[in-house]
């Protein structure tokens, strides 16, 4: 899980553990011990290793933040693994991939898109929140009429989890 303390990469920690997912998250120095706490298995700091070059194999490579590649992430996934990612990639290519390596054998590209499934997701979160079992990280919130500058500080790539907007005052 690359991106472990974003928004997506937060969530989908505690629901891969959540499944029984032996799960390795890769977030900055500061966050390691929010990361441990969301129950990732192993925990990469990205300020001191590239998780690119790990000797560990992945049955799958899920990129919440869009900072590597498939191509990058290509040896250190299984001989069947797949890279899934939630960003455009580099040069825009994550979409084309996700076509082009279904005809390839072996390792495949995905962008997982919303869809009718995600509807089960959405009530097993909701059933994981009643339950305790899962904890939405939430950085900061903004008013309505501060979502300019919610949207900035999002921007600046620090934010840790999600940034809320009120719009009720």
């Amino acid at each position: 899980m690359n991106g472990a303390t974003g928004g997506i990469g937060s969530a989908a920690v505690q629901f891969l553990k959540a499944r029984g997912v032996v799960v390795t998250a890769v977030c900055d120095t500061p966050s390691v011990e929010l990361v441990e706490g969301l129950g990732a298995d192993r925990v990469i700091d990205r300020n001191t290793t590239d998780f690119t070059t790990d000797r560990e194999r992945y049955d799958a490579v899920l990129d919440a933040v869009g900072k590597s590649s498939f191509f990058r992430c290509r040896p250190i996934l299984e001989p069947h693994g797949r890279y899934l990612s939630s960003d455009l990639g580099p040069l825009s290519m994550n979409p084309f991939l996700a076509l082009a390596t279904k005809l390839w054998p072996g390792r495949h590209a995905s962008m997982p898109l919303p869809g009718i499934r995600n509807q089960r997701v959405v009530l097993e979160l909701r059933s994981m929140l009643e339950a305790g079992t899962f904890r939405p990280v939430i950085d900061r919130a903004y008013p309505l009429k501060e979502i300019a500058e919610a949207y900035r500080y999002v921007e600046t790539g620090t934010k840790i989890g999600n940034v809320l907007i009120s719009v009720t005052g």
